[in-house]
């Protein structure tokens, strides 16, 4: 019997008489066709059944119910000769099974299947036959196990037969396959534990050579799967010329509450020619990092944060940045380490934070410790309102104060000093208060006017004195005085700002119109001089006939009050300029849509003139303003300052304005600075990447989300085949002039790509300094798409850091699916 309806969905409901347990539910789009003879059913077109946790999908299926047997297979479309409608087969929670064909008993649970394809781990499966047994064992023959997903793999490791049972693989002769290239590659047999967590492997290397330790062999390592929490990953580096490197990487992961990684790297670098001292006594290096976050649902209104970044200040030229030549390592002069703790309280009006932070210059080799810093802050209240009030607030009723409280302990010293004993008495540390009050109204509707006040208080455990001692050297001695000290300063001002509009309109042309819009703002702002006797925070320092001034909490943590009066006021003057394109005429509307065009966004000028001193009241005028071209495709941006003063011959400022000899202004310092890319699409689809990868992160491998975090902290360390090139530079300007002295810095930066093939692409990256006359850090790199492989080939042409190196690595799923691909090697990740 043929039934006519595209769709037909039938329940067997005598299970007694077949001795079944349960009930078989089958369907087919096309047609069902039954033998009541021999009590057979004939799905064809999508059919489809489901006994218990047993589900079987395929084109066509013969269900023998008599015997309990299902046979599947699919068909040969004609048009093209594709082999379309395979058999699906999925069991409880194993992943699901394709073949070409298959026969199973689903009462027994035993079957055989051939041409099999399965998802394992990110990886994928193939065998000839396969056949399991009523123990849930798995038996198969000629199969290949690969990370490519196409039919016929680009590479496999090939295996003769094994078993798969739920814990483990065992298998007999396996060999290593590259493009239907059999490798001398093989094992007689293996045994794989297959648990429910992550596993260990090996972590392949790199090669290339160094022009300054030799050839390489880097980053070979092993993989540790230890918990579903955290795994543990530990490369190491040889160098032919004896230099040597080791990397232990650390995660942690519990959802929903927090995540984190640790790294350690230590190396020994032999730098120089062999004999002299730089290779016989090689360098010791070593580099932490420790990152952890929290997430902000797992404990309300508690945080905690770390970002460690510590180590030796030559790790990163010793090592070519850990390998990765990173332009932006090798050129660092910083480290910097934070970890925090924050905390609010008292219905949110009190904020606590507290800190451990580092910060090391790499070039002079000096340490900066807080150990700890804190803060408490209280939000601004209105201590004259009322929560009672009916209507709007009188003036006193908008009253605004804060409080806040800051601590600090903290050193600062050399690498080698650090861990000495005297390192802990040279501990700086203190507290500070702040109480700002201040008040905000709107006057005659159109001006804004600002009034604070603003108190300061420190509190110190140390003071200084200095005596000067007649003697062969006529020394300066500085005695510690311990014992609590407080100083407090306080000061007053009040402004007053508004906002004016201007607009110029067009009849005719490409414009409609030009709209200025200006903030001017004037404030008068007073502070006692907080250096008189009075107050005790200064003192005298005779030096024969010639008497200095200091101050007891001279190279304190929060500094010394200030010294010397100020009333002065103050102004400054904000200004945005922008066009108004009109639009072309559109036939279906009377009201065209225009847009803006920028042509100088918040250029500003500010100053201040102080009428408490005799000498130089007017201050350098600053200015600064940015602006963008091309629909906003160049961003440039300046800055810098105008003195108003004049100079004699040997650089001497005097107090003569300018003007009076004719000159305006002398422009003491300037920078400009912008950045382009030709191709926008580039950025944009790059944008749309990282969006997709993100909607994607909750279903990803722990390395794919490595990869991930990886993208996102450096874009531009991808490239895209989908964009065919992309060139983007960057320049920066900078002028700098000190009485007769000037100083001028002139750089420029690009880098870009371009596909030489669909699946050849060129990157390189560069620089040039003007002032030196060189080029900077220059790297070509060639990358080829294997579909599932990645090669590329980096070279340094240039420079103390020349090298090559060669990499082919297995990609990433996460990756495989967007064809976005990293450019530089997977050194820092695993």
């Amino acid at each position: 019997m043929i039934l006519n309806t595209r769709t037909d969905t039938l329940t067997n409901k005598s299970t007694s008489a077949s001795g079944l347990q349960s009930q078989i539910k089958y369907s087919a789009e096309d047609s069902i066709r039954f033998d009541h003879v021999n009590n057979v059913v004939y799905l064809y077109g999508k059919g489809r059944i489901v006994y218990d946790d047993f589900e079987l999908d395929a084109d066509y299926i013969r269900l023998d119910q008599k015997n309990n047997i299902a046979f599947a297979r699919g068909y040969t479309d004609p048009k093209n000769n594709r082999y379309r409608g395979r058999p699906i087969l999925k069991q409880g929670s194993e992943a699901p099974i394709t073949t070409d064909s298959l026969v199973f008993n689903y009462t027994t649970k035993k079957g055989k299947s051939y041409g099999v394809f399965s998802d394992v781990d990110g990886g994928y499966l193939q065998a000839k036959q396969f056949k399991k047994n009523q123990f849930d064992e798995g038996f198969f023959k000629n199969g290949i196990y690969s990370t490519c997903n196409q039919p016929h793999p680009h590479f496999g490791i090939h295996i003769t037969r094994g078993i798969v049972t739920d814990k483990q693989i065992v298998t007999g002769p396996a060999y290593l396959e590259v493009e239907d290239v059999p490798l001398p590659l093989g094992v007689p047999f293996g045994f794989f534990p297959k648990p429910n967590r992550r596993s260990g492997g090996l972590l392949f290397p790199s090669f290339g050579e160094d022009n300054l330790r030799g050839f390489f062999m880097r980053d070979l390592g092993y993989y540790f799967g230890l918990s579903d929490y955290w795994d543990l990953a530990i490369r190491g580096s040889l160098y032919s010329k004896g230099s040597y490197e080791g990397n232990t990487q650390a995660r942690y992961r519990k959802n929903y509450k927090y995540d984190g990684q640790f790294s350690l790297r230590y190396a020994s670098s032999k730098n120089g020619v062999e004999g002299t001292p730089a290779f016989e006594n090689p360098a010791k290096d070593f580099n932490i990092t420790w990152n952890h976050s929290q997430r902000p649902e797992a404990n309300p209104g508690t945080t905690f944060s770390a970002s460690v970044n510590a180590g030796t200040g030559s790790y990163f030229a010793n090592t070519a940045a850990g390998g990765t030549y990173n332009f932006d390592q090798l050129t660092r002069n910083t480290l910097s380490s934070n970890i925090s703790y924050g905390k609010v309280f008292g219905n949110g009006l009190f904020n606590f934070t507290s800190s451990l932070s580092h910060r090391q210059d790499l070039e002079t080799s000096t340490v900066f410790l807080e150990l700890p810093t804190f803060s408490l802050n209280m939000s601004t209240i209105n201590p004259f309102d009322s929560k009672d009030r009916v209507g709007e607030q009188k003036w006193f009723q908008k009253v605004n104060v804060g409080y806040s409280l800051q601590g600090s302990n903290s050193i600062s010293t050399t690498e080698d000093q650090l861990f000495n004993k005297d390192a802990l008495q040279k501990f700086n540390n203190g507290f500070q208060h702040n109480i700002p009050v201040s008040l905000s109204l709107n006057l005659l509707k159109y001006f804004q006017f600002n009034s604070g006040l603003q108190y300061n208080e420190r509190w110190y455990l140390q003071t200084i004195r200095k005596n000067y001692i007649p003697n062969a050297l006529d020394s300066v001695v500085t005695d510690t005085v311990p014992g609590f000290s407080r100083a407090y300063e306080y000061s007053l001002n009040t402004g007053l700002s508004t906002k004016l509009y201007g607009q110029l309109n067009f009849k005719k042309g490409k414009f409609a119109a030009i709209r200025h819009v200006a903030t001017p703002s004037v404030s008068f702002n007073y502070r006692p001089d907080f250096g008189s006797e009075r107050f005790g925070y200064y003192r005298d320092l005779k030096i024969g006939d010639q008497t200095e001034r200091y101050s007891i909490y001279e190279n304190r943590l929060y500094g010394s009050p200030t010294i010397g009066k100020t009333a002065g006021i103050g102004f400054s003057i904000d200004n945005t300029i922008e066009a108004k394109r009109r639009a072309s005429k559109d036939t279906t509307s009377t009201n065209p849509v225009s847009d803006k065009i920028p042509i100088l966004q918040n250029l500003s000028f500010s100053g201040n003139y102080n009428f408490a001193v005799d000498s130089f009241q007017l201050s350098s005028i600053g200015f600064s303003g940015r602006t963008s071209l091309f629909k906003q495709k160049v961003g440039i941006n300046f800055n810098g300052s105008f003195d108003p003063y004049s100079i004699d011959e040997t650089g001497r400022r005097l107090n003569q304005f300018s003007i009076n000899s004719g000159k305006i202004a002398r422009l003491t310092n300037f920078g400009l600075s912008f950045d382009f890319s030709l191709n926008s699409d580039a950025m944009k689809k790059r944008n749309e990447n990282l969006n997709q990868l993100g909607q994607n992160s909750q279903n990803i491998n722990p390395q794919q989300a490595q990869e991930l975090a990886a993208i996102s902290r450096d874009p531009n360390a991808f490239v895209d085949f989908n964009i065919p090139w992309n060139i983007s530079a960057s320049y920066s300007f900078q002028y700098s002039k000190f009485a007769l002295q000037s100083s001028i810095t002139n750089t420029l930066n690009f880098y870009g790509d371009f596909n030489v093939t669909p699946k050849w692409k060129v990157q390189y990256t560069s620089g040039y300094d003007f002032q030196q006359n060189k080029l900077s850090l220059t790297q070509f790199s060639i990358y080829r798409d294997l579909h599932c492989w990645d090669m590329s080939f980096r070279w340094i042409p240039i420079g103390p850091y020349r090298s090559y190196s060669v990499d082919i690595k297995v990609r990433a799923s996460v990756l495989q699916d967007l064809k976005l691909s990293r450019r530089r090697d997977y050194f820092n990740n695993f």
